[in-house]
């Protein structure tokens, strides 16, 4: 069931999502050759913390997970599409890319946001992922509307996607951006690819979470045994974007957006 936030809950949303995409922003600062990917979760769940609020992630079991998550950042490097637990033993090094993964709970209201970047210095290859990663998601904010549907949402970004020279990414297709607020995931389901016209039309007041999942190569992604890490099929890189988002009768606003 679709849920349509009041106006008290939007201005907690608001609140929610200023103080994640300021926490999110001072760990992406430490990104850097030799940062290990705890490093990096400690410092999120610090500040977290210190803003009084409290980290979505950390101990968070989703529906089939056999046991709950184990931080409170989703540290995904390379081939790692999301969900990557952060580790001590894993050191980021020059020419990698890393998304950050990062959902907060303030006032009782989740907000849910992620972000890649680069290590040092990468490869053309890699930036331009990022880049049109970056842009798909822009893309999707675009016709985030009302009175448009999620289908145009996801028919958006594909078509963006599949339009690019050599049409060589692929779009993830067993994850998906999703309805956020008073649960990390909600209703609707909202696919980086499908038809024009189709889905739940978009009512103001609604909160989504869109979050376009780009390959650099096919497709299809596996995952790890210890049932959170998703990784590209053949071995090559991802990039991950997404930004909480408020319907309303004009353009959607951002409420995870980087002042």
């Amino acid at each position: 069931m679709i849920i349509i936030k009041t106006p008290e809950e939007i201005e907690i949303l608001r609140e929610g999502g200023k103080n994640l995409a300021k926490v999110l922003n001072a760990v992406s600062d430490m990104v850097a050759p030799g940062v290990s990917t705890k490093d990096l979760d400690l410092c999120a769940e610090k500040l977290i913390r210190e803003l009084r609020d409290t980290p979505a992630f950390l101990n968070y079991r989703p529906a089939g997970a056999k046991v709950p998550f184990p931080a409170s950042l989703c540290v995904s490097v390379n081939d790692e599409v999301v969900h990557g637990i952060p580790s001590l033993k894993r050191i980021l090094k020059e020419g990698d890319i890393v998304s950050l993964d990062l959902g907060l709970k303030h006032k009782g209201l989740f907000t849910d946001m992620a972000i890649t970047l680069p290590v040092g210095k990468i490869s053309a290859s890699s930036q331009k992922l990022i880049d049109i990663t970056k842009r798909a998601l822009q893309i999707g904010i675009d016709v985030a509307r009302s009175p448009n549907t999620i289908g145009d949402i996801s028919h958006s970004i594909e078509n963006f996607i599949h339009s690019q020279k050599g049409n060589i990414y692929g779009i993830v297709e067993v994850l998906s951006g999703h309805g956020v607020g008073r649960r990390i995931h909600e209703d609707p389901y909202i696919p980086n690819f499908g038809k024009k016209g189709s889905g739940e039309k978009l009512i103001p007041g609604m909160v989504i979470a869109l979050e376009p999942m780009i390959n650099l190569g096919i497709k299809d992604v596996t995952i790890d045994d210890d049932g959170y890490t998703f990784r590209t099929a053949d071995g090559k890189v991802s990039a991950h974007f997404e930004h909480t988002v408020l319907i309303t009768e004009g353009k959607a606003e951002i409420l995870t957006k980087t002042f």
